[in-house]
């Protein structure tokens, strides 16, 4: 395909003059306007388009650029649009695949399709998609690629640039070959650079990294996209445990690995799948998001409840009515600020057993600093407001409970979700905003009861 990349504005340009060209029934002309894109525009564009264009779009787009296509597609549409191929045009489509995109497919196949794309298949991609197979989802064999170039230690330069000439390319973002022994144990790498520069007469031996750090294949993708992040590496190879190479992982792969954490991420703290369409059928939308709004109904009954046990006191003290909702407000947006940084903590793995309740500790005295500094400022705000000194010293008192409770809650419950295998980001922020509403109206409305009954 075509190599011209969009921004922004062009691809709102081409948004629409796309969808003019279908709605003139202009195929040929929008066809040759795909066909001038790159696979991640075409992609980026599909995912822009309505349901309807978007399935008239697939249909114009030649198979022998579906599978670069794919590759960049969002996990749902891409769903969507293998469950509408054949098996004969899935299985043209995965050739040339790298081997984990072309895993990932195979993945989420029903079995009797998945059977017939594997028929359909050359021998040789067969062997390789068996393999990746192999290996759990999220682990780093799920994302390894097989397209590894060895060396030998014993051979000399001289050779291996024959050798690579001959081969007349490389695999992408190959910055370092693999020595590895006669049994394919990996014994050390030598980056391209200093093979272009060395002599040619000295042996790989001679100038190969021997503390070439190996991924284990059963490592957590996670683990390996903070590796990647730490070391800066470009790639890495992947051995088993005898330390036999397997395969590869690139930063493309990783930066993949990133981008759908920081989007499960994201989408979580709205109770949202991250793989969720943003052109998706409206049923299926509100199907899934349903389950959360659910239970964000039961948690606000909750709240409300607590409100319901101090009807008396709300009756004596309208004024009140008022001014209860800044109390769990504030504790919302303090304890959501700790929950974040958490958050971010874990999925970046800086929290752990060792400094946990160091951060637990720390977060308790930030929302006590941040309670007493906002309570007096509240204290005077609604005493010189409403000319109630009692009032103001009752809202600042339970401004000051919350907060602090905000910053022990934000800090502790995503480590407890995450000891419980519960994905904090996509819990965290339920269960806080729970806490926060209920211990803030409890706080100021038990205060105020209190008074009245003095």
């Amino acid at each position: 395909m075509g190599k011209e990349y969009l921004d922004n504005e062009i691809t709102e340009q081409r948004l629409n003059q796309l969808a003019q060209a279908l709605d003139s029934g202009l195929f040929v002309h929008a066809r040759n306007m795909l066909h001038a894109m790159s696979p991640n525009d075409v992609a980026l564009i599909l995912e822009s388009s309505p349901p309807k264009n978007r399935q008239v779009l697939w249909q114009l787009i030649d198979q022998q650029y579906a599978g670069e296509i794919l590759d960049e597609l969002g996990e749902e549409l891409k769903d969507s649009l293998i469950s509408s191929m054949t098996p004969e045009k899935l299985a043209q489509a995965t050739i040339g695949m790298d081997t984990d995109d072309l895993a990932y497919i195979l993945r989420s196949l029903p079995d009797a399709v998945y059977k017939k794309v594997l028929k359909s298949m050359r021998s040789q991609d067969r062997d390789r998609v068996e393999q990746a197979l192999r290996y759990p989802d999220d682990t780093a064999g799920s994302i390894m690629n097989t397209d590894t170039v060895t060396l030998r230690p014993d051979v000399n330069i001289e050779v291996v640039l024959r050798y690579l000439r001959q081969r007349g390319n490389l695999p992408d973002t190959t910055d370092t070959l693999y020595v590895v022994d006669r049994h394919d144990h990996v014994l050390g790498g030598v980056r391209l650079v200093d093979l272009l520069t060395c002599d040619p007469s000295v042996t790989v031996r001679s100038i190969m990294d021997t503390e070439l750090e190996s991924i284990p294949v059963e490592m957590s993708d996670k683990d390996v996209a903070q590796k990647f992040e730490r070391l800066d590496w470009i790639s890495a190879p992947v051995v088993d445990s005898q330390a036999k190479l397997l395969g590869r992982i690139t930063i493309d792969d990783v930066i993949d690995v990133i981008r759908v954490d920081a989007e499960h991420s994201m989408m979580g703290m709205a109770g949202m799948d991250d793989d969720e369409d943003t052109f998706g059928p409206v049923l299926k939308s509100t199907l899934r998001r349903s389950l959360w709004l659910t239970i964000n109904l039961f948690a606000a009954l909750l709240a409300s409840s607590v409100s319901n046990m101090f009807e008396g006191t709300l009756e004596q003290f309208a004024t009140i009515a008022i001014l209860m909702t800044i109390v769990p407000s504030m504790g919302g947006v303090a304890g959501n600020q700790t929950l974040a940084l958490v958050i971010r903590g874990i999925a970046l793995g800086h929290i752990g057993q060792s400094n946990s309740r160091w951060l637990i500790g720390k977060e308790l005295g930030i929302g006590l600093l941040n309670g007493i500094m906002w309570s007096v400022l509240v204290f005077f705000a609604v005493w010189l407001w409403k000319d109630d000194i009692a009032l103001g010293g009752l809202i600042g008192s339970a401004m000051l409970i919350n907060m602090t409770v905000a910053g022990f809650a934000g800090a502790t419950i995503p480590i407890m979700l995450k000891k419980l295998n519960i994905d904090p980001a996509l819990a965290g922020g339920m269960v806080l905003t729970t806490v926060t509403d209920v211990v803030g109206l409890f706080a100021f409305l038990g205060l105020a009861t209190l008074y009245l009954m003095h």
